[in-house]
């Protein structure tokens, strides 16, 4: 046998066995995918890649859910209103352009969760925990937030300032004070919005100094 007939019999060989572990694996329901999605429910990480389940664009409306994990799963789009998913999990769950008019989140983790340009009017978060959360052009008007824990989510300036006018009371799973976390009352951490909208991400520049002048190459004047 010629070197170049060993490696044409060799290359057969290989996708026999190749094809023979495809079927095998058809025909078994396919594990190694099952194994896959409980590998990814399981995984920690902040927006990791893949999810859980998939709700994109479901209609969940007054569902009943309470205290089940949708870690990472994918809610885009999903009808909510009036739903209850109090003390449920959604670290690192996709909610962005979610409906939950007057749903219940009390209690829940939606700590890493995307819920930008989300409804979420008269929603309960009532000891909710939002940490990192995204919540830009999110609506959250009339919403109960009393002991939620907001810190380091993303808001847009108006809609801070908005819960701030009420905030109150102090999350139980951290121990953080909802004003707090929000940044109430502080010039200088949390004051000028989120880093998604740039214009309001830092404090306003100076044109004029006390006295009229400013730097003759920048334009600007020294803050202090």
């Amino acid at each position: 046998m010629t070197v170049r007939e060993g490696s044409k019999n060799w290359k057969n060989i290989v996708s026999v066995a190749l094809a023979t572990a495809a079927v095998i694996s058809f025909s078994s329901g396919m594990p190694a995918i099952a194994d896959l999605n409980k590998f990814e429910a399981e995984t920690p990480g902040e927006f990791g890649i893949g999810s859980a389940a998939q709700f994109g664009s479901a209609d969940l409306r007054k569902a009943v859910h309470v205290n089940e994990n949708f870690r990472r799963a994918n809610f885009t789009s999903a009808d909510m209103r009036e739903s209850d998913f109090s003390g449920s999990t959604f670290n690192g769950a996709y909610l962005e352009k979610a409906v939950a008019y007057k749903a219940n989140f009390a209690g829940a983790d939606l700590s890493d969760t995307l819920m930008d340009r989300m409804v979420l009017n008269e929603a309960n978060l009532k000891d909710a925990v939002l940490v990192r959360s995204v919540l830009t052009r999110s609506d959250l008007g009339g919403a109960l937030i009393e002991g939620a824990d907001f810190s380091d989510a993303v808001l847009d300036l108006t809609q801070k300032q908005a819960l701030c006018k009420y905030a109150s009371g102090t999350n139980p799973t951290t121990g953080v004070s909802t004003r707090s976390s929000l940044g109430c009352g502080n010039s200088r951490r949390n004051a000028y919005g989120s880093p998604s909208s740039p214009l309001l991400s830092a404090p306003p520049q100076k044109l004029l100094n006390r006295d009229g002048f400013c730097d003759q190459e920048t334009g600007l004047c020294d803050v202090k």
